[in-house]
């Protein structure tokens, strides 16, 4: 089923070989002969490393377009038109994402077989984080205040966007479980929708497992439950952003990648921002080493540049921090258990990523983390 010359990013920050086949010459050429307003392709030219789908750049004798297939268990084409019109929404409001082009019937999510495509217009500036796994810090945190900046922008874009929430909740980033007064039941209800999840749960202890993640935060769950909603970007790492050069003084091109995007609220975006680049996940057996806090407050610095955030609202951020992720966590144990039939994927989503990241905020480490954003406040 794989390509064995192809490797993507594992769970470990190692090169493993891929849940979905490369994408291939003749498939894109079928793909993109059917879309009259590109030139003939000529070759691939890059695979991407990321492992939920199977992209790559084509050269064309028009330009490069960027090609992403997903298998429709994960996206179907309604669900990836989602992404589609918040894309369309966002570069209305004058935010730099590429365009997503259409085929001879007009559609940008194409169906084809088992397979669920997109094609985008290739991103401008330099894809300076490219092979950068998620969770890895920027290498500068200059590169972070501008990110931050950028994470505001889209969201004063995104006021106003008032479509529904998404259809699926495979592999998307909501907040359902964080705003909810009592997080286990509201999982029980959304499990009679989704047998994949309701199968790999069934042998564990869950409700207790909740009870106990969300124990030390509940106190901020009224505080949460009345943030105002707002389309967020939710995977909001350097990876996903093009670059104008490599220094300090670089600036945002392009915006990539709103396949976790949902109707959640601000402060979920920025929060997913510190825990993606703030933290090395990998790294933790370092101990203090794993924690960038001047990453975390420059992400910080840069959005209040731009779209105020008051005292009250970073210490909201200090206590949405440690449950940010139990959503998105638990749409991958979902994604593995249901979809790719993976089960020690889908136990390390549950234990290292549901379970891990949260107990780790109540460590040495993550207690000095949250501090350091307390006192910017």
């Amino acid at each position: 089923m794989t390509d064995s010359s192809h490797r993507v990013h594992g769970l470990a920050g190692d090169e493993i070989a891929p849940d979905w086949p490369a994408l291939t010459g003749d498939e894109v050429h079928a793909l993109l002969g059917a879309m009259p307003q590109l030139a003939p392709p000529r070759r691939i030219v890059w695979h991407s490393p990321r492992p939920l789908s199977a992209a790559c750049l084509v050269q064309t004798g028009g330009g490069t377009v960027f090609v992403k297939r997903h298998h429709r268990s994960v996206r179907s084409t309604e669900t990836l038109r989602e992404e589609h019109d918040f894309i369309a929404h966002l570069r209305g409001a004058g935010m730099p994402l590429a365009r997503v082009l259409v085929d001879a019937n007009g559609d940008t999510a194409i169906e084809r077989g088992d397979w669920v495509y997109e094609v985008h217009e290739q991103a401008q500036g330099i894809d300076l984080y490219r092979e950068t796994i998620s969770w890895s810090p920027p290498t500068q945190p200059a590169h972070a205040f501008t990110a931050g900046q950028m994470l505001a922008r889209l969201h004063r874009a995104a006021e106003g966007y008032a479509a529904s929430q998404r259809g699926t909740h495979v592999l998307v980033a909501r907040s359902e479980l964080i705003t909810a007064v009592d997080p286990a039941r509201a999982l029980a209800a959304q499990l009679r929708e989704r047998p994949g999840l309701a199968g790999y749960l069934h042998g564990r202890d869950w409700r207790s497992d909740l009870t106990a993640l969300f124990a030390p935060w509940q106190h901020a769950q009224p505080a949460l439950a009345r943030q105002p909603r707002l389309w967020t970007h939710g995977d909001w790492h350097v990876s996903n952003l093009c670059w104008s050069g490599a220094g300090d003084d670089a600036t945002i091109t392009t915006v990539l990648d709103v396949g976790l995007a949902a109707a959640n609220f601000a402060l979920f975006d920025l929060a997913t921002a510190i825990e993606r680049n703030a933290i090395a996940w990998l790294e933790l057996d370092t101990g203090d080493a794993a924690v960038h806090a001047d990453i975390a407050l420059a992400l910080i610095a840069g959005y209040r540049q731009v779209r105020p955030l008051d005292r009250l609202d970073v210490h909201l951020l200090t206590d949405l921090l440690p449950v940010v992720h139990v959503d998105f966590a638990l749409s991958e144990v979902e994604y593995f258990h249901a979809v790719t039939k993976d089960r020690q994927a889908a136990d390390v989503a549950y234990d290292t990523f549901l379970r891990g990241h949260a107990a780790w905020f109540s460590t040495p480490p993550g207690q000095a983390l949250l501090d350091a954003i307390r006192a910017a406040a």
